[in-house]
């Protein structure tokens, strides 16, 4: 059978810690299975890893893509006090290393946001990864990124000069915009806005989906494992919670 000609690109497995539910083999294991000739991986703030999934990757012969789903700092890595309208831990942003020069690019980046930079989480800011975006590509994430937040509020100059921002650090070969379709009412309030920037600007889209467990039946663990993440119960109605079954990892014509 020839490979297929979709990859996912936004996946979380074990490292990220309480909230990604997919173990690396499997992960691997179900792209081949899907003929996919590569898989990213891009947990949440921390390149754990990193080592395990690039391992099993070319022990299963497809390509392995390092990355990061980020958290982006509002207002700088020594800001660590609530910002008005953004999130505590930092905008969303998955990074992608494309070579090795990405890849130390990336570790350094982590890194930093862990040692430097963590408030709720580890944070890097613009400055900083202006200092250490070659050999990295970045996608705009998902709803909880700059992009998708600004637009939630209505701000739409703003979220074009997010665009804007970030296409000109990255340039347009390394810089593209996420859309996503979990069955979730904010994924469709901004997905047309999002195109519409997309064809306004002259950026590239990505279909992601924002893979965090391996069959659409683990969903109620999951659920379950954010519970221990926030110290909730199954019960409680007001927590953190995804409402959707569709975060697992689809096979290509499910995408």
């Amino acid at each position: 059978m020839p490979r297929a000609d979709f990859v996912h690109l936004h996946n979380h497995s074990q490292y990220s810690l309480l909230d990604g539910a997919t173990r690396i083999p499997a992960m691997v294991e179900r792209a081949v299975a899907y003929k996919m000739p590569a898989l990213a991986l891009t947990d949440h703030g921390n390149l754990y890893g990193a080592i395990e999934f690039y391992t099993t990757c070319r022990a299963a012969g497809i390509v392995p893509i390092v990355g990061c789903e980020t958290y982006v700092a509002p207002r700088g890595l020594t800001h660590k006090e609530p910002v008005p309208g953004a999130p505590d831990g930092g905008y969303h942003l998955v990074l992608l290393a494309k070579n090795i020069t990405g890849y130390k690019n990336l570790v350094k980046l982590v890194s930093i946001a862990s040692l430097e930079g963590f408030y709720h989480r580890p944070r890097i800011d613009f400055e900083l990864l202006r200092d250490h975006a070659e050999g990295l590509i970045a996608t705009s994430a998902c709803v909880q990124g700059e992009l998708g937040q600004k637009l939630l509020q209505g701000r739409g100059d703003d979220a074009e000069e997010v665009v804007r921002r970030y296409l000109d650090l990255f340039g347009p070969d390394h810089y593209f915009l996420e859309i996503q379709n979990h069955g979730i009412d904010v994924e469709d309030q901004i997905r047309p806005q999002i195109i519409a920037l997309a064809r306004k600007l002259g950026v590239e889209l990505v279909a992601t989906n924002d893979c965090h467990y391996l069959e659409q039946s683990h969903a109620r663990a999951h659920d379950a494992l954010l519970c221990i993440q926030t110290g909730r119960f199954l019960s409680d109605e007001n927590r953190m919670r995804y409402n959707t079954d569709q975060i697992y990892f689809k096979s290509v014509d499910e995408m």
